[in-house]
């Protein structure tokens, strides 16, 4: 049973870090759209010139949305192996391995959201614009 615990947990964690690497999809893309949208360009600027590793995420945009659609495409494949795993019989245990499965679904689903948010502010407004 700790086995499946510890599965669990794992998929929780990998699902953590498909929600930081699709987050870096938003800074990429849709955080630059949206100030220079709203007429924020002095706060891009100002934003840039404090963290000039934004220019270098915005130019590598293929890496970076690879390496997220990777994570998530790995992550979900663990999402989808640990819905099938056993919760213990322990009544604390199985409530815990319950709420482990739900926070990772909707940690999931949420990262796959940014994801798709992202990529449309990457590749699908700017062929809309032009």
């Amino acid at each position: 049973m700790a086995e499946e615990i510890s599965h669990l947990q794992a998929s929780k964690r990998l699902n953590l870090f498909s929600l930081l690497t699709s987050g870096s999809t938003l800074i990429c893309c849709a955080l630059p759209a949206t100030f220079v949208a709203i007429g924020s360009v002095a706060t891009l600027t100002s934003l840039i010139s404090h963290f000039p590793q934004l220019i270098w995420i915005s130019e590598h945009k293929p890496l970076v949305f690879g390496l997220a659609a990777c994570m998530l495409l790995l992550a979900g494949w663990l999402q989808w192996r640990a819905r099938l795993l056993p919760c213990p019989a322990d009544r604390q245990l199985a409530a815990l391995c319950a709420r482990t499965r739900r926070q990772s679904v909707w940690i999931y689903m949420i990262s796959v959201v940014i994801f798709l948010i992202g990529a449309f502010f990457a590749f699908v407004a700017p062929l809309l614009i032009g």
